[in-house]
C-alpha cells in the first residue's frame, strides 16, 4: 500500500522551501507533472517502477487498489509526497482547478513495465 511521507519545510517571512532529498526509497531517474487535466488519469499498475506523487498546486484524489485492500488519498499539501509501490493499481481523479502533480519514478519509461489490468 502506499506511504505518506510529510516532507521537510522551512518556512520564515520571505516563505516555504519544501525539500525531496533522501526521503524516498529509490533514486529518481524520471519526472514529469501533471497539468490541465480535466479526468481521470493513471489507469494501471507497474512490475517494477515506484512512484513519488507531489502535488505541488491545487488538490487531487488519489485511488489505489494493490490486489488486497483499496483506499483514496487526497493529497493537497505541496509538503507531502504519496510514495505508491509497483502493485499498486492507481487512478487521479477530481483535480482542483490548477492542479500541478509532480511525478519522480523510479524508472525510465517503458511500455513493458505497465499492467493495464485492474485487481478484480
Amino acid at each position: 500500500m502506499p506511504q505518506l511521507i510529510d516532507l521537510p519545510t522551512h518556512s520564515d517571512t520571505r516563505g516555504d522551501l519544501t525539500v525531496v532529498e533522501k526521503c524516498l526509497p529509490f533514486e529518481a531517474k524520471r519526472i514529469y507533472y501533471i497539468y490541465n487535466s480535466t479526468s481521470v488519469r493513471g489507469g494501471h499498475r507497474h512490475k517494477e517502477t515506484i512512484q513519488a506523487l507531489i502535488c505541488v498546486a491545487g488538490s487531487v484524489d488519489i485511488y489505489v487498489n494493490d490486489g488486497k485492500s483499496e483506499q483514496t488519498i487526497t493529497l493537497n499539501s505541496s509538503s507531502q509526497c504519496l510514495v505508491i509501490d509497483p502493485q499498486d493499481w492507481h487512478t487521479m481523479k477530481n483535480q482542483s482547478l490548477n492542479t500541478v502533480l509532480l511525478v519522480l519514478a523510479s524508472h525510465y519509461y517503458n511500455k513493458e513495465d505497465y499492467v493495464d489490468e485492474p485487481y478484480h
